[in-house]
């Protein structure tokens, strides 16, 4: 089974309501997608393939290359069906797994038992064919295999990515209630910024958003940060291939002087954060960062496709949206006010709180902050 260049289908997990932006990423890099869905994006590739896809996308959780379908009733189905797949062309006799599922069957009381049924199969296929077996367990650095089983109907794949690729290694530091990396691409991707005009970020906590918008704007691709994937565990893995994907995103790297990227705080330890954060990224010297309340926050001349983006605090206590209204209100003055002539984003979990702005939104896109239904409104 030669992976790397055998076409294949291709799961890219994401975020709820992430697929959107998902998709226009895998469309830009040359790929024609088969299938969208809430989720993810499908498509037909190989292994060599998810190389490139692991490398750029930013709004993607894994990038999954499928091995086999088939009907199962029960883990001893299920450990029928995978011992007949040759694990011996994928995961080397030496090497290391791990098991990842998504299972929904009656038969499975915890994805636990089915990570354990998964890997008794391979080790069992490879002990019979190759004599020896190689190591396991729950650290994902090595090949990663992935099981999903709904109702009667199961897949396996390679999870070609290992940790998630929505969280980019430069965040040292989250600060509190960080926004995860790839939502933050997202929500970008999603407004009118033309990625050369300025973008202002009060409230900016950690620094997630203002970071996603200089190396989205400067083509810095989240696989220049990272240097460890599933893949490189896999039989058939050639260094030589993935080094030339790392040539190409680091030769696509632009530079913009003129670029205006300003994110502001009231707490000095956040500004310490997310300077700290965008040092690791390789963005400090791109974004002017301020210590002072939003509303004071030292505004670029407006023009055409500059934007201002902010992600209030929700709260989850009725003292907190007590003293929220005040904030929110606030917000939608110095909207009015200050930021004439620039595009307005407000992103929250809490509409109740945003209707305080009183300013109607143009539109409103829906996101999932973990698990709070959440909108960026315009």
């Amino acid at each position: 089974m030669q992976v790397f260049t055998t076409p294949r289908k291709i799961i890219i997990t994401c975020h709820k309501w992430l697929a959107i932006s998902l998709n226009k990423e895998v469309v830009a890099l040359g790929f024609t997608p088969d299938r969208v869905f809430q989720t993810g994006v499908e498509l037909t590739g190989t292994v060599q393939d998810c190389i490139r896809l692991n490398l750029n996308l930013r709004c993607a959780s894994q990038v999954m290359y499928s091995l086999k379908s088939f009907i199962c009733n029960d883990p001893n189905e299920l450990h029928q069906q995978l011992v007949s797949i040759p694990w011996e062309t994928v995961i080397a006799p030496n090497g290391y797994f791990s098991v990842t599922s998504n299972v929904f069957h009656p038969s499975i009381s915890t994805n636990l038992f089915a990570n354990l049924r998964v890997k008794d199969a391979i080790v069992d296929r490879m002990r019979d064919v190759r004599g020896n077996r190689p190591n396991t367990g729950a650290e994902l650095i090595g090949a990663v295999i992935h099981l999903f089983w709904k109702n009667e109907e199961a897949e396996v794949f390679i999870d070609t990515s290992g940790d998630s690729l929505a969280r980019h290694g430069y965040r040292k530091i989250p600060g509190l209630a960080p926004m995860l990396e790839g939502l933050a691409a997202a929500t970008i991707y999603a407004t009118s910024w033309d990625r050369t005009s300025p973008f202002v970020n009060p409230m900016c906590g950690s620094g997630t958003l203002a970071i996603e918008a200089a190396l989205i704007a400067t083509k810095r691709a989240p696989g220049l940060l990272r240097n460890n994937y599933a893949f490189m565990h896999l039989i058939g893995y050639y260094k030589a291939v993935y080094e030339k994907e790392r040539i190409i995103i680091e030769e696509q790297v632009r530079h913009l002087p003129n670029l205006v990227i300003i994110a502001s705080d009231i707490s000095k330890d956040a500004i310490k954060i997310a300077k700290i954060n965008a040092a690791v990224a390789g963005v400090e010297d791109l974004i002017d960062f301020q210590v002072c309340d939003f509303e004071a926050t030292e505004m670029p001349e407006p023009e055409e496709g500059a934007i201002v983006f902010i992600n209030p605090e929700y709260g989850e206590r009725l003292g907190e949206e007590l003293e929220l209204e005040a904030t929110y209100a606030r917000i939608g003055d110095y909207m009015k006010n200050k930021c004439k002539g620039m595009t307005g984003y407000i992103f929250t979990g809490n509409l109740e709180l945003a209707k305080k702005i009183r300013l109607k939104p143009s539109r409103r896109i829906e996101f999932f902050n973990a698990t709070i239904d959440c909108r960026l409104l315009e």
